[in-house]
C-alpha cells in the first residue's frame, strides 16, 4: 500500500514571526504518522528556521527550486549541495509557475530533477495542463510530454525515488478545482502510462494532486484510488486548514 503524502508549498509567502507560529502550531498536532506522511517546502531564506523547528518532528521540509548547475558563476541560484545544507528531503521541479510565468522548459525542469536525484534528494515532479489545453482535448498530450522529458532523459527507474504532482493549472489559486473525477482521470493516466514501461514503478509511485485543495474538498480527492495525497498551496498557510487537509489523507 502507498503511504499518503501531503507536501504544503508556501510559494512566496511567510515571516520569521508567522513560520514560528505557523510550524510550532503543525509540529504540536502532528506528532505521529500512520498512514501519512507531511512535509513543508519553503522559500530558501526560510529553510534554516524550518529545519531547525522541525528536526525533532515527524515533519519534513524542502525547497520549492533548485539549480541544474552543480556550482559556479550563476548569481542568484541555489545548487542541490546547497539545499543538503539545511538537510531537504524534498524540492520541488516544474511548478506551472516556473513553466509558465519563467519560461522553464521541460528539458530543464528534466535538469533539475537529474541535479536533486544526484544529491539524493527526493524530486517532486509537477504536471499540468492550461485551461485552454483541457477545453481543447489536449490534456493527456501535455501532461505525457511533460512526463516523457523525465523518462527519456532519466529513464523510468528514476521515478522510484521521485513524487509526482499533478496540478492543473486552470485550478491553481484560482479557487476552481478538479472534481474528484477529473483528477482520478489524469492521475490513472499518468499511472497507466508508467505501468506501460515499469508495472512495479507505477505501483509504488506516489501521485499527488494540486489545485484549490481544502480542508472541505481534501477527504473526497483523496479518496480517489490514484490520487496518494496532496501538494497545497494557499491552505498550507492555515494551521487548521493544513491540519484538516492531513487528516484527510491518513
Amino acid at each position: 500500500m502507498r503511504l499518503s503524502l501531503v507536501i504544503g508549498n508556501w510559494k512566496m509567502n511567510g515571516s520569521i514571526e508567522s513560520n514560528q507560529s505557523l510550524l510550532n502550531s503543525l509540529k504540536q498536532n502532528i506528532k505521529s504518522v500512520q498512514h501519512a506522511m507531511v512535509a513543508v517546502c519553503t522559500p530558501f531564506v526560510y529553510l534554516h528556521q524550518a529545519r531547525e523547528l522541525l528536526k525533532n518532528s515527524v515533519i519534513d521540509w524542502g525547497a520549492q527550486n533548485i539549480s541544474e548547475k552543480e556550482s559556479g558563476a550563476f548569481t542568484g541560484e541555489v545548487s542541490g549541495r546547497m539545499l543538503l545544507d539545511f538537510d531537504c528531503r524534498y524540492v520541488i521541479v516544474g511548478h506551472s509557475e516556473r513553466r509558465h510565468i519563467y519560461g522553464e522548459s521541460d528539458q530543464l525542469v528534466a535538469e533539475k530533477f537529474a541535479r536533486a536525484q544526484s544529491v539524493r534528494i527526493i524530486p517532486i515532479l509537477c504536471l499540468g495542463e492550461l485551461l485552454e489545453q483541457r477545453e481543447a482535448g489536449e490534456t493527456e498530450k501535455v501532461v505525457g510530454q511533460q512526463l516523457d522529458a523525465i523518462i527519456n532523459s532519466q529513464g523510468i527507474i528514476s521515478l522510484t525515488q521521485s513524487v509526482i504532482a499533478y496540478e492543473p493549472v486552470w485550478a491553481i489559486g484560482t479557487g476552481k478545482t478538479a472534481t474528484p473525477e477529473q483528477a482520478q482521470e489524469v492521475h490513472a493516466f499518468i499511472r497507466q502510462k508508467i505501468a506501460d514501461k515499469d508495472a512495479r514503478v507505477a505501483e509504488e509511485m506516489r501521485i499527488l494532486y494540486g489545485g484549490s485543495v481544502k480542508g472541505s474538498n481534501a477527504a473526497q480527492l483523496f479518496s480517489m484510488p490514484d490520487i496518494d495525497g496532496g501538494l497545497i498551496g494557499g491552505a498550507s498557510l492555515k494551521a487548521d486548514e493544513f491540519l484538516t487537509i492531513c487528516q484527510a489523507a491518513r
